[in-house]
């Protein structure tokens, strides 16, 4: 098993990430969020999990190794792949993820692209005693680390990420939009836009929508 790559970054994509690990280029397929902390030509170390198949060797990133093993946990309920597990930590942060389990919180899990409501009351009742108690602080760690300033406008950052979980380009172009004040906000008080937050924050918008 690779438990983790570290090395520069050579490319990034809204949901792969190229890190060059001793001359070789690893793909890895990250959360829009993780892709979201990282820089072309910085160092970067992201915690792994590899997932074979009988045609594939496909290896998933993670901003920690908390976020990995909540991937690897999803997994364990039925008719959760290494796919959907990672667009159920491209919308809720691992303690995210955890509260909503613990209390039964049905609309959470739905907002996830992929996930119905039989599907959440069937998620909710396996995944029960198998995620934990919150940790409190793995969450806005990786915001924090999140929150540099990316390459790209973050407009741009923001939709792609969107559209990467599965959203259309026009939900996408709509909840940027009503994220707009918060961005402009941060920018107006000598900062920059900060993609992980305003990501969370479209994201709810979009459920809201529903």
């Amino acid at each position: 098993m690779i438990a983790f790559v570290s090395g520069p970054v050579a490319a990034l994509a809204p949901t792969l990430a190229v890190i060059e690990v001793g001359g070789v280029g690893m793909a890895v397929q990250c959360t829009p969020n993780t892709i979201a902390g990282l820089r072309t030509g910085e160092p970067a170390r992201l915690a792994t999990s590899l997932v074979v198949r009988e045609d594939s060797l496909t290896l998933y990133g993670f901003a920690d190794d908390d976020e990995r093993q909540v991937f690897e946990l999803l997994q364990t309920a039925s008719g959760v792949g290494p796919r959907l597990a990672q667009a159920m930590l491209g919308v809720h942060s691992p303690d995210a993820l955890r509260v909503a389990v613990s209390t039964g919180d049905e609309k959470a899990l739905t907002a996830v692209p992929g996930i119905g409501k039989k599907g959440a009351q069937k998620l909710l009742l396996e995944l029960k005693d198998k995620l934990g108690a919150p940790l409190g602080s793995s969450g806005l760690v990786g915001a924090q680390r999140a929150a540099a300033p990316g390459p790209a406008p973050w407009t741009e950052q923001l939709a792609a990420a969107l559209i990467g979980l599965g959203y259309a380009s026009r939900d996408a172009e709509e909840a940027v939009a009503a994220v707009t004040p918060q961005a402009e906000a941060a920018i107006a008080d000598g900062g920059s836009a900060p993609v992980p937050q305003l990501l969370r924050a479209a994201l709810q918008s979009l459920n809201r929508a529903r």
